[in-house]
This record gives structure tokens, C-alpha cells and sequence, in this order.
């Protein structure tokens, strides 16, 4: 179902992308409407764009992003390799309320996959929490695993800014700035352990799978998540530059 419904939303924002700029101009009488198309740098990553005319005052503006970005970090002295790879494709209807570059625009963006992947890992020997409780890396057998951040596969966003890739007079040039934000919903962290433990004198080593330590994943779970809480308001920043086909 959720697949259906990322599919349909793709499909309505790829048809109104590629209005034809001579139905604008059959309707509301737009000598100057044609497409534009952007190359742009935000905090969704390098991104390309098309605009196409709907009203006087208004676009609509399809575009797709990527950004990758990888660094590794410590939390509770387990080591996790982060892989940041953002894939996501927006929509947005621009309004023009004052009839020049001024906008609102409301619209959405979409994650093509898990932005955040990563490995962790605990050197054997080495104590390390994990959801609240001390453990002891096997040396043996040390803690190794995988794991990712997901959020909502789609949500609505909200910019203004200024600049408009479909400026109603001679200009084909324009440098087109926005700021706002996406919502993309509560981090869902997923941690998959395995090797294994032992209790923090050393002892009671057990595999990763004991329900002993799988009991206390949900927490370490949770524990991630309310610490990059403030993400599902994502902010957008957002300057490009933009040309009039």
C-alpha cells in the first residue's frame, strides 16, 4: 500500500512537471511562459529542477536531490560508521502573491531509501552499555552489527523565498533562494547485533541473540532516536541558479 501510493504521488508530480508551456499560454494569455530548468545546492544536497507555468502567479517545480556524506562517531563505547546517502525526489507548488520574485511555497519531498545506514562495532575486551545495562565485548567473539535511520517515506514541506525560475518578462537568468522546512516524522532507529557479550566481570558471555541482550535493543533503539529527534523538522536552505528554456 505505502509503495502504491509513493508510486501514484510520483506519477501526479512527473505529469504536472511537464505541463506544456503552450497550454499556460492558451489559458491565461502568457506571451513568456515557457519551461526553466535549475541546478541548486541545499541541505537536501546538489540538486536539478524543472519549472513549468499553471496561473500567472503560480509554478509548479519538480526536482531531485542527492548528498552523501559518511563520518563515524562513538555513543555508549560502541564505534558506528555512519553512511549518510540522501536520494529524494520534491514537489512544489510556487505562489506568487505580489507578481514578482517573492514565494510561498507549499509541497512535498520524498526519501528514495534509508538516508542513514551504518556499522557498528565494540573491540573485544572493551566494556560498552547497551540500553542501559554494562557489558563486556567477547574477546573471542566481539560485537559487531549493522544498523539504520528511517524516516517517513514522504512528508509535506513549506519554503518561501526569492526568485522565480519562470520570471514573466525577458529574463532567462535568475538566482533563486528559499529557506523552510520538511516533515519527515519521528527517527525509527533499527540495531542488529552480532558476536557476542559477557556480563562486566568478563563472565556469562552470551551470543548476541540471547534474549538477554536482545531485550535491551529496543531501548538502545530508543535511546537514538530521541537524541536526533529534532530532525523530523528537517530545514531546507536552499540557492541555485536557474534558466528559462
Amino acid at each position: 500500500m505505502k509503495n502504491t501510493a509513493f508510486a501514484l504521488m510520483l506519477l501526479c508530480a512527473l505529469s504536472f512537471a511537464f505541463v506544456p508551456a503552450t497550454a499556460a499560454q492558451a489559458v491565461y494569455g502568457e506571451t513568456n511562459a515557457k519551461t526553466a530548468v535549475g541546478v541548486k545546492f541545499s541541505t537536501l544536497g546538489a540538486g536539478i529542477e524543472l519549472a513549468a507555468p499553471i496561473t500567472h502567479l503560480s509554478n509548479l517545480r519538480f526536482g531531485f536531490n542527492a548528498f552523501s556524506y559518511s563520518r563515524g562517531f562513538d555513543k555508549d563505547n560502541i564505534h558506528y560508521g555512519a553512511d549518510m546517502t540522501f536520494r529524494s525526489i520534491e514537489g512544489h507548488y510556487d505562489i506568487f502573491p505580489f507578481d514578482g520574485g517573492f514565494h510561498l511555497s507549499p509541497g512535498f519531498v520524498a526519501n528514495l531509501a534509508s538516508p542513514v545506514t551504518a556499522s557498528s562495532s565494540v573491540l573485544g575486551g572493551q566494556s560498552f552499555t547497551l540500553g542501559g545495562a554494562d557489558f563486556v565485548s567477547n574477546p573471542a567473539n566481539p560485537i559487531a552489527g549493522k544498523g539504520k535511520i528511517d524516516f517517513n517515506r514522504a512528508g509535506p514541506s513549506f519554503t518561501v523565498g526569492w526568485g522565480n525560475l519562470l520570471a514573466r518578462s525577458t529574463k532567462r537568468f535568475t538566482l533563486p533562494f528559499e529557506v523552510g522546512i520538511v516533515y519527515q516524522g519521528a527517527p525509527k532507529a533499527t540495531l542488529n547485533l552480532t558476536g557476542s557479550a559477557c556480563d562486566p566481570s568478563g563472565l556469562n558471555c552470551r551470543t548476541a541473540s540471547d534474549p538477554t541482550i536482545q531485550s535491551h535493543i529496543p531501548s538502545e533503539q530508543r535511546k537514538i532516536n530521541n537524541d536526533i529527534n529534532f530532525l523530523q523538522a528537517y530545514p531546507i536552505v536552499s540557492i541555485g541558479f536557474g534558466f528559462k528554456l
